[in-house]
């Protein structure tokens, strides 16, 4: 039997430009789970929820679009195959959409389209001015031939067409490497009564199947599976690519947090320096030698300092690039060709 294949696609935008509401009318389900995000009626944490279309099973990473949790945006962006950006007509370009717009294409996110949400509420040629500025915005990057879709989750207005797009997007998508190490950066950590502790994320390598022993990392606890479910349905196991819920026996709900991995023992050793090449955005400050930040990689947020490595150490420029020695405050999981994001402390 063939495996479907498995896409996981990020929705990215600024607040209240609808992604919550995108992915509610695309898949029946309300990716804001939380109760003060009900109240307030904004994506704090992330939200899941998931779709087939066209034989593609698609799993929703629905990100906070509020300037103050674009740590969580980073903690989802990292597992993503497939970017939707999404701008309300009625409001255009606004500072999130250029911010998530920029992580998504440090993070070499290969492929992705663009939702013009909320079109029941302009008219031709509003929706023409948010057409070009959209346009202006992706110019030169991995979405400057992406289509824009016009849709409105309240209307139904252009869903058929966004999941075409969606189908069309995901044969862009580049597969992860199912054999290999197991390495799953964990996103939620709970309790389910009667199963006990559960973690989600998304499979980078490897696959994670019942019964295996596993390290949760940084740290050196070890685990073991108790079962799997992939898209909310129990299965042997789950491959790199997919998004997946773990239940864990020999842990607490407590001895485990976002930022550490589930991963093949003895395959991964926990550092506090690594070596990178930083490209610092055209709109950012210049970036000193010494300088505190907060280094984003895979669900991981760890304070650290930049050490730029070359004669005199003169400040990164923006626009520039430039090899660093990341010094970390706290020990991290990385592997060779990590994409990671770092932001001013």
């Amino acid at each position: 039997m063939d495996r479907i294949r498995s896409v996981v696609v990020g929705t990215a935008g600024h607040i209240d430009h609808g992604k919550s509401a995108l992915v509610r009318a695309l898949t029946g389900t309300d990716p804001d789970r939380l109760k003060e995000e009900k109240a307030r009626g904004i994506t704090i944490d992330l939200g899941f929820a998931h779709q087939t279309i066209n034989h593609v099973n698609f799993a929703f990473v629905d990100v906070p679009g509020h300037e103050r949790f674009v740590k969580n945006m980073l903690a989802g962006a990292g597992g993503i195959d497939l970017v939707v950006l999404i701008v309300a007509a009625d409001e255009s370009v606004m500072p999130q959409t250029r911010e998530h717009f920029d992580i998504c294409r440090l993070l070499r996110v290969p492929a992705g389209i663009v939702a013009l949400t909320k079109v029941d509420l302009v008219d031709a040629d509003m929706l023409e001015l948010a057409r070009m500025e959209v346009r202006e915005l992706v110019a030169g990057s991995f979405l400057a031939d992406a289509p824009i879709v016009p849709v409105s989750a309240k209307t139904g207005e252009g869903l058929d067409a966004l999941r075409a797009a969606l189908a069309d997007a995901s044969g862009r998508a580049t597969a992860r490497a199912a054999d290999g190490v197991t390495r799953l950066p964990i996103d939620r950590v709970f309790s389910m009564k009667g199963f006990g502790t559960v973690v989600t994320g998304t499979l980078v390598s490897g696959r994670v199947s019942a019964e295996a022993e596993l390290t949760v990392a940084p740290g050196d606890r070890r685990v073991k599976v108790r079962g799997v479910q992939v898209h909310g349905e129990k299965c042997a196991e789950a491959v790199a690519g997919q998004r997946a819920a773990i239940n864990l026996s020999g842990v607490e709900v407590d001895d485990i947090s976002r930022g550490q991995a589930l991963v093949t023992p003895g395959a991964f050793e926990a550092t506090r320096l690594a070596d990178a090449l930083l490209e610092l955005l055209p709109g950012a400050k210049p970036l000193k030698h010494g300088a505190r930040v907060r280094v984003h990689q895979g669900t991981a947020e760890i304070l650290g300092r930049v050490a730029i490595i070359g004669a005199g150490a003169a400040p990164i420029e923006p626009g520039a690039r430039a090899f660093v020695r990341l010094r970390l405050e706290a020990p991290a999981i990385l592997a060779r060709g990590d994409r990671y994001i770092v932001r001013a402390y």
